[in-house]
């Protein structure tokens, strides 16, 4: 099945169900406004910004810069960020920056989606620029 026809019939399940949808099929997917034309990001029913119902459905480049970062320590031998990240598209993440050391994260870096397994379900992190190519 085709994504097209994949987010048609997710979307009779609702928007979450369209967006791990195509999580499932490698695509990172935002929404956009019909009126006021804002990206939105994480999905919903109606925008935020000007409560309009009309959203459609983009690809994102999922190209961004770090907006913040914290490096979590449950575990002494596994620390890991949880970060902020700012889609050039407009919109505003979080997710974690693989790759490198979570100390070496930084506020400012460029980074890039990528979509992985985990539990047996999609997940979105991130990777610097150089190693997202």
């Amino acid at each position: 099945m085709g994504l097209n026809s994949q987010l048609q019939e997710s979307a009779e399940r609702g928007v979450e169900a369209t967006y791990f949808a195509a999580l499932s099929q490698g695509k990172l997917m935002i929404q956009r406004c019909a009126d006021c034309k804002r990206a939105i990001f994480y999905h919903r029913q109606f925008c935020p910004h000007c409560d309009n119902e009309t959203l459609t459905w983009e690809q994102a480049s999922g190209a961004g810069t770090v907006h913040s970062v914290t490096t979590l320590r449950t575990k002494p031998d596994r620390p890991y960020n949880i970060s902020l990240v700012d889609l050039d598209e407009g919109v505003r993440m979080m997710g974690r920056v693989d790759g490198i050391a979570p100390d070496e994260v930084k506020i400012g870096m460029r980074v890039r989606a990528r979509i992985i397994e985990q539990g047996g379900k999609p997940l979105v992190v991130f990777l610097t620029l150089p190693e997202a190519a």
